[in-house]
């Protein structure tokens, strides 16, 4: 088995190195008990910093991607990975040590055709960390699964088609839901791995005011602009830093 780990990633030359740094480690810890191998490719969305240096410096291969929106780096990514396995990783998350061991383990089940890794969010405000844990408990009833961090055999991923790239925010839910429907019809399955968790960053949480995290992140509003880019400044054009 090779692995592609492929990480979209804007502006984040702060960021990253800690992001690759503990992959790196993860995808030591795996190669000491496996046969596999590991590549890291990092998917510059247009950064206006040193993004692509950070990770060159770190020995990532390095994708630049023009157009931004993270569907299309993710789809661009895994255009130019070679393994037989894709993790989808985001650019400021806490990779645990076992996380790569974990994946391996669920697709060494041949009738796992993918899934995704449980994800945790660490917000200072009270008032958002009860709205997250709201949030948690209705992904959990309509098996929603964030993309901080998916993975899936390449076969699965043509069979998708990738991530949907008009859609500018809940990708990662339409591409999950996929990957069940592309499993249930073959007999097979997707799994989501609770243990280890991913620590997602929480800089929006903590930096908007409360009522923009009520409104962006509103179901009806998802619902109604999610393929709206001008509505999703806070993502792509004017990032929390």
């Amino acid at each position: 088995m090779k692995i592609s780990v492929i990480i979209p990633a804007f502006n984040e030359e702060a960021y990253l190195p800690s992001t690759l740094d503990a992959l790196a480690a993860a995808a030591d810890a795996l190669r000491s008990s496996t046969n596999v191998s590991v590549e890291v490719i990092v998917v510059d969305n247009n950064s206006t910093d040193d993004t692509g240096v950070v990770a060159v410096s770190r020995g990532a291969t390095v994708v630049f991607e023009r157009e931004q929106g993270i569907s299309r780096a993710r789809n661009t990514g895994a255009r130019q990975a070679s393994g037989d396995v894709f993790i989808f990783v985001d650019s400021v998350v806490a990779v645990p040590p076992g996380l790569l061991q974990a994946i391996y383990s669920a697709l060494s089940d041949r009738s796992c055709f993918g899934g995704g890794v449980d994800v945790e969010y660490r917000p200072k405000r009270l008032i958002a960390r009860l709205y997250l844990r709201s949030w948690r408990f209705l992904a959990r009833r309509l098996d929603m699964v964030q993309g901080a961090t998916q993975f899936c055999r390449r076969t699965t991923f043509e069979a998708i088609g990738g991530y949907d790239e008009t859609a500018w925010i809940g990708e990662d839910v339409d591409f999950f839901w996929a990957m069940k429907r592309q499993a249930r019809g073959k007999g097979g399955n997707v799994q989501l791995i609770r243990t280890p968790r991913v620590l997602a960053s929480s800089r929006r949480f903590d930096r908007w005011p409360i009522w923009k995290t009520l409104v962006w992140t509103n179901p009806l509003y998802i619902a109604l602009f999610r393929r709206r880019k001008w509505a999703w400044g806070g993502w792509y054009s004017r990032p929390i830093r």
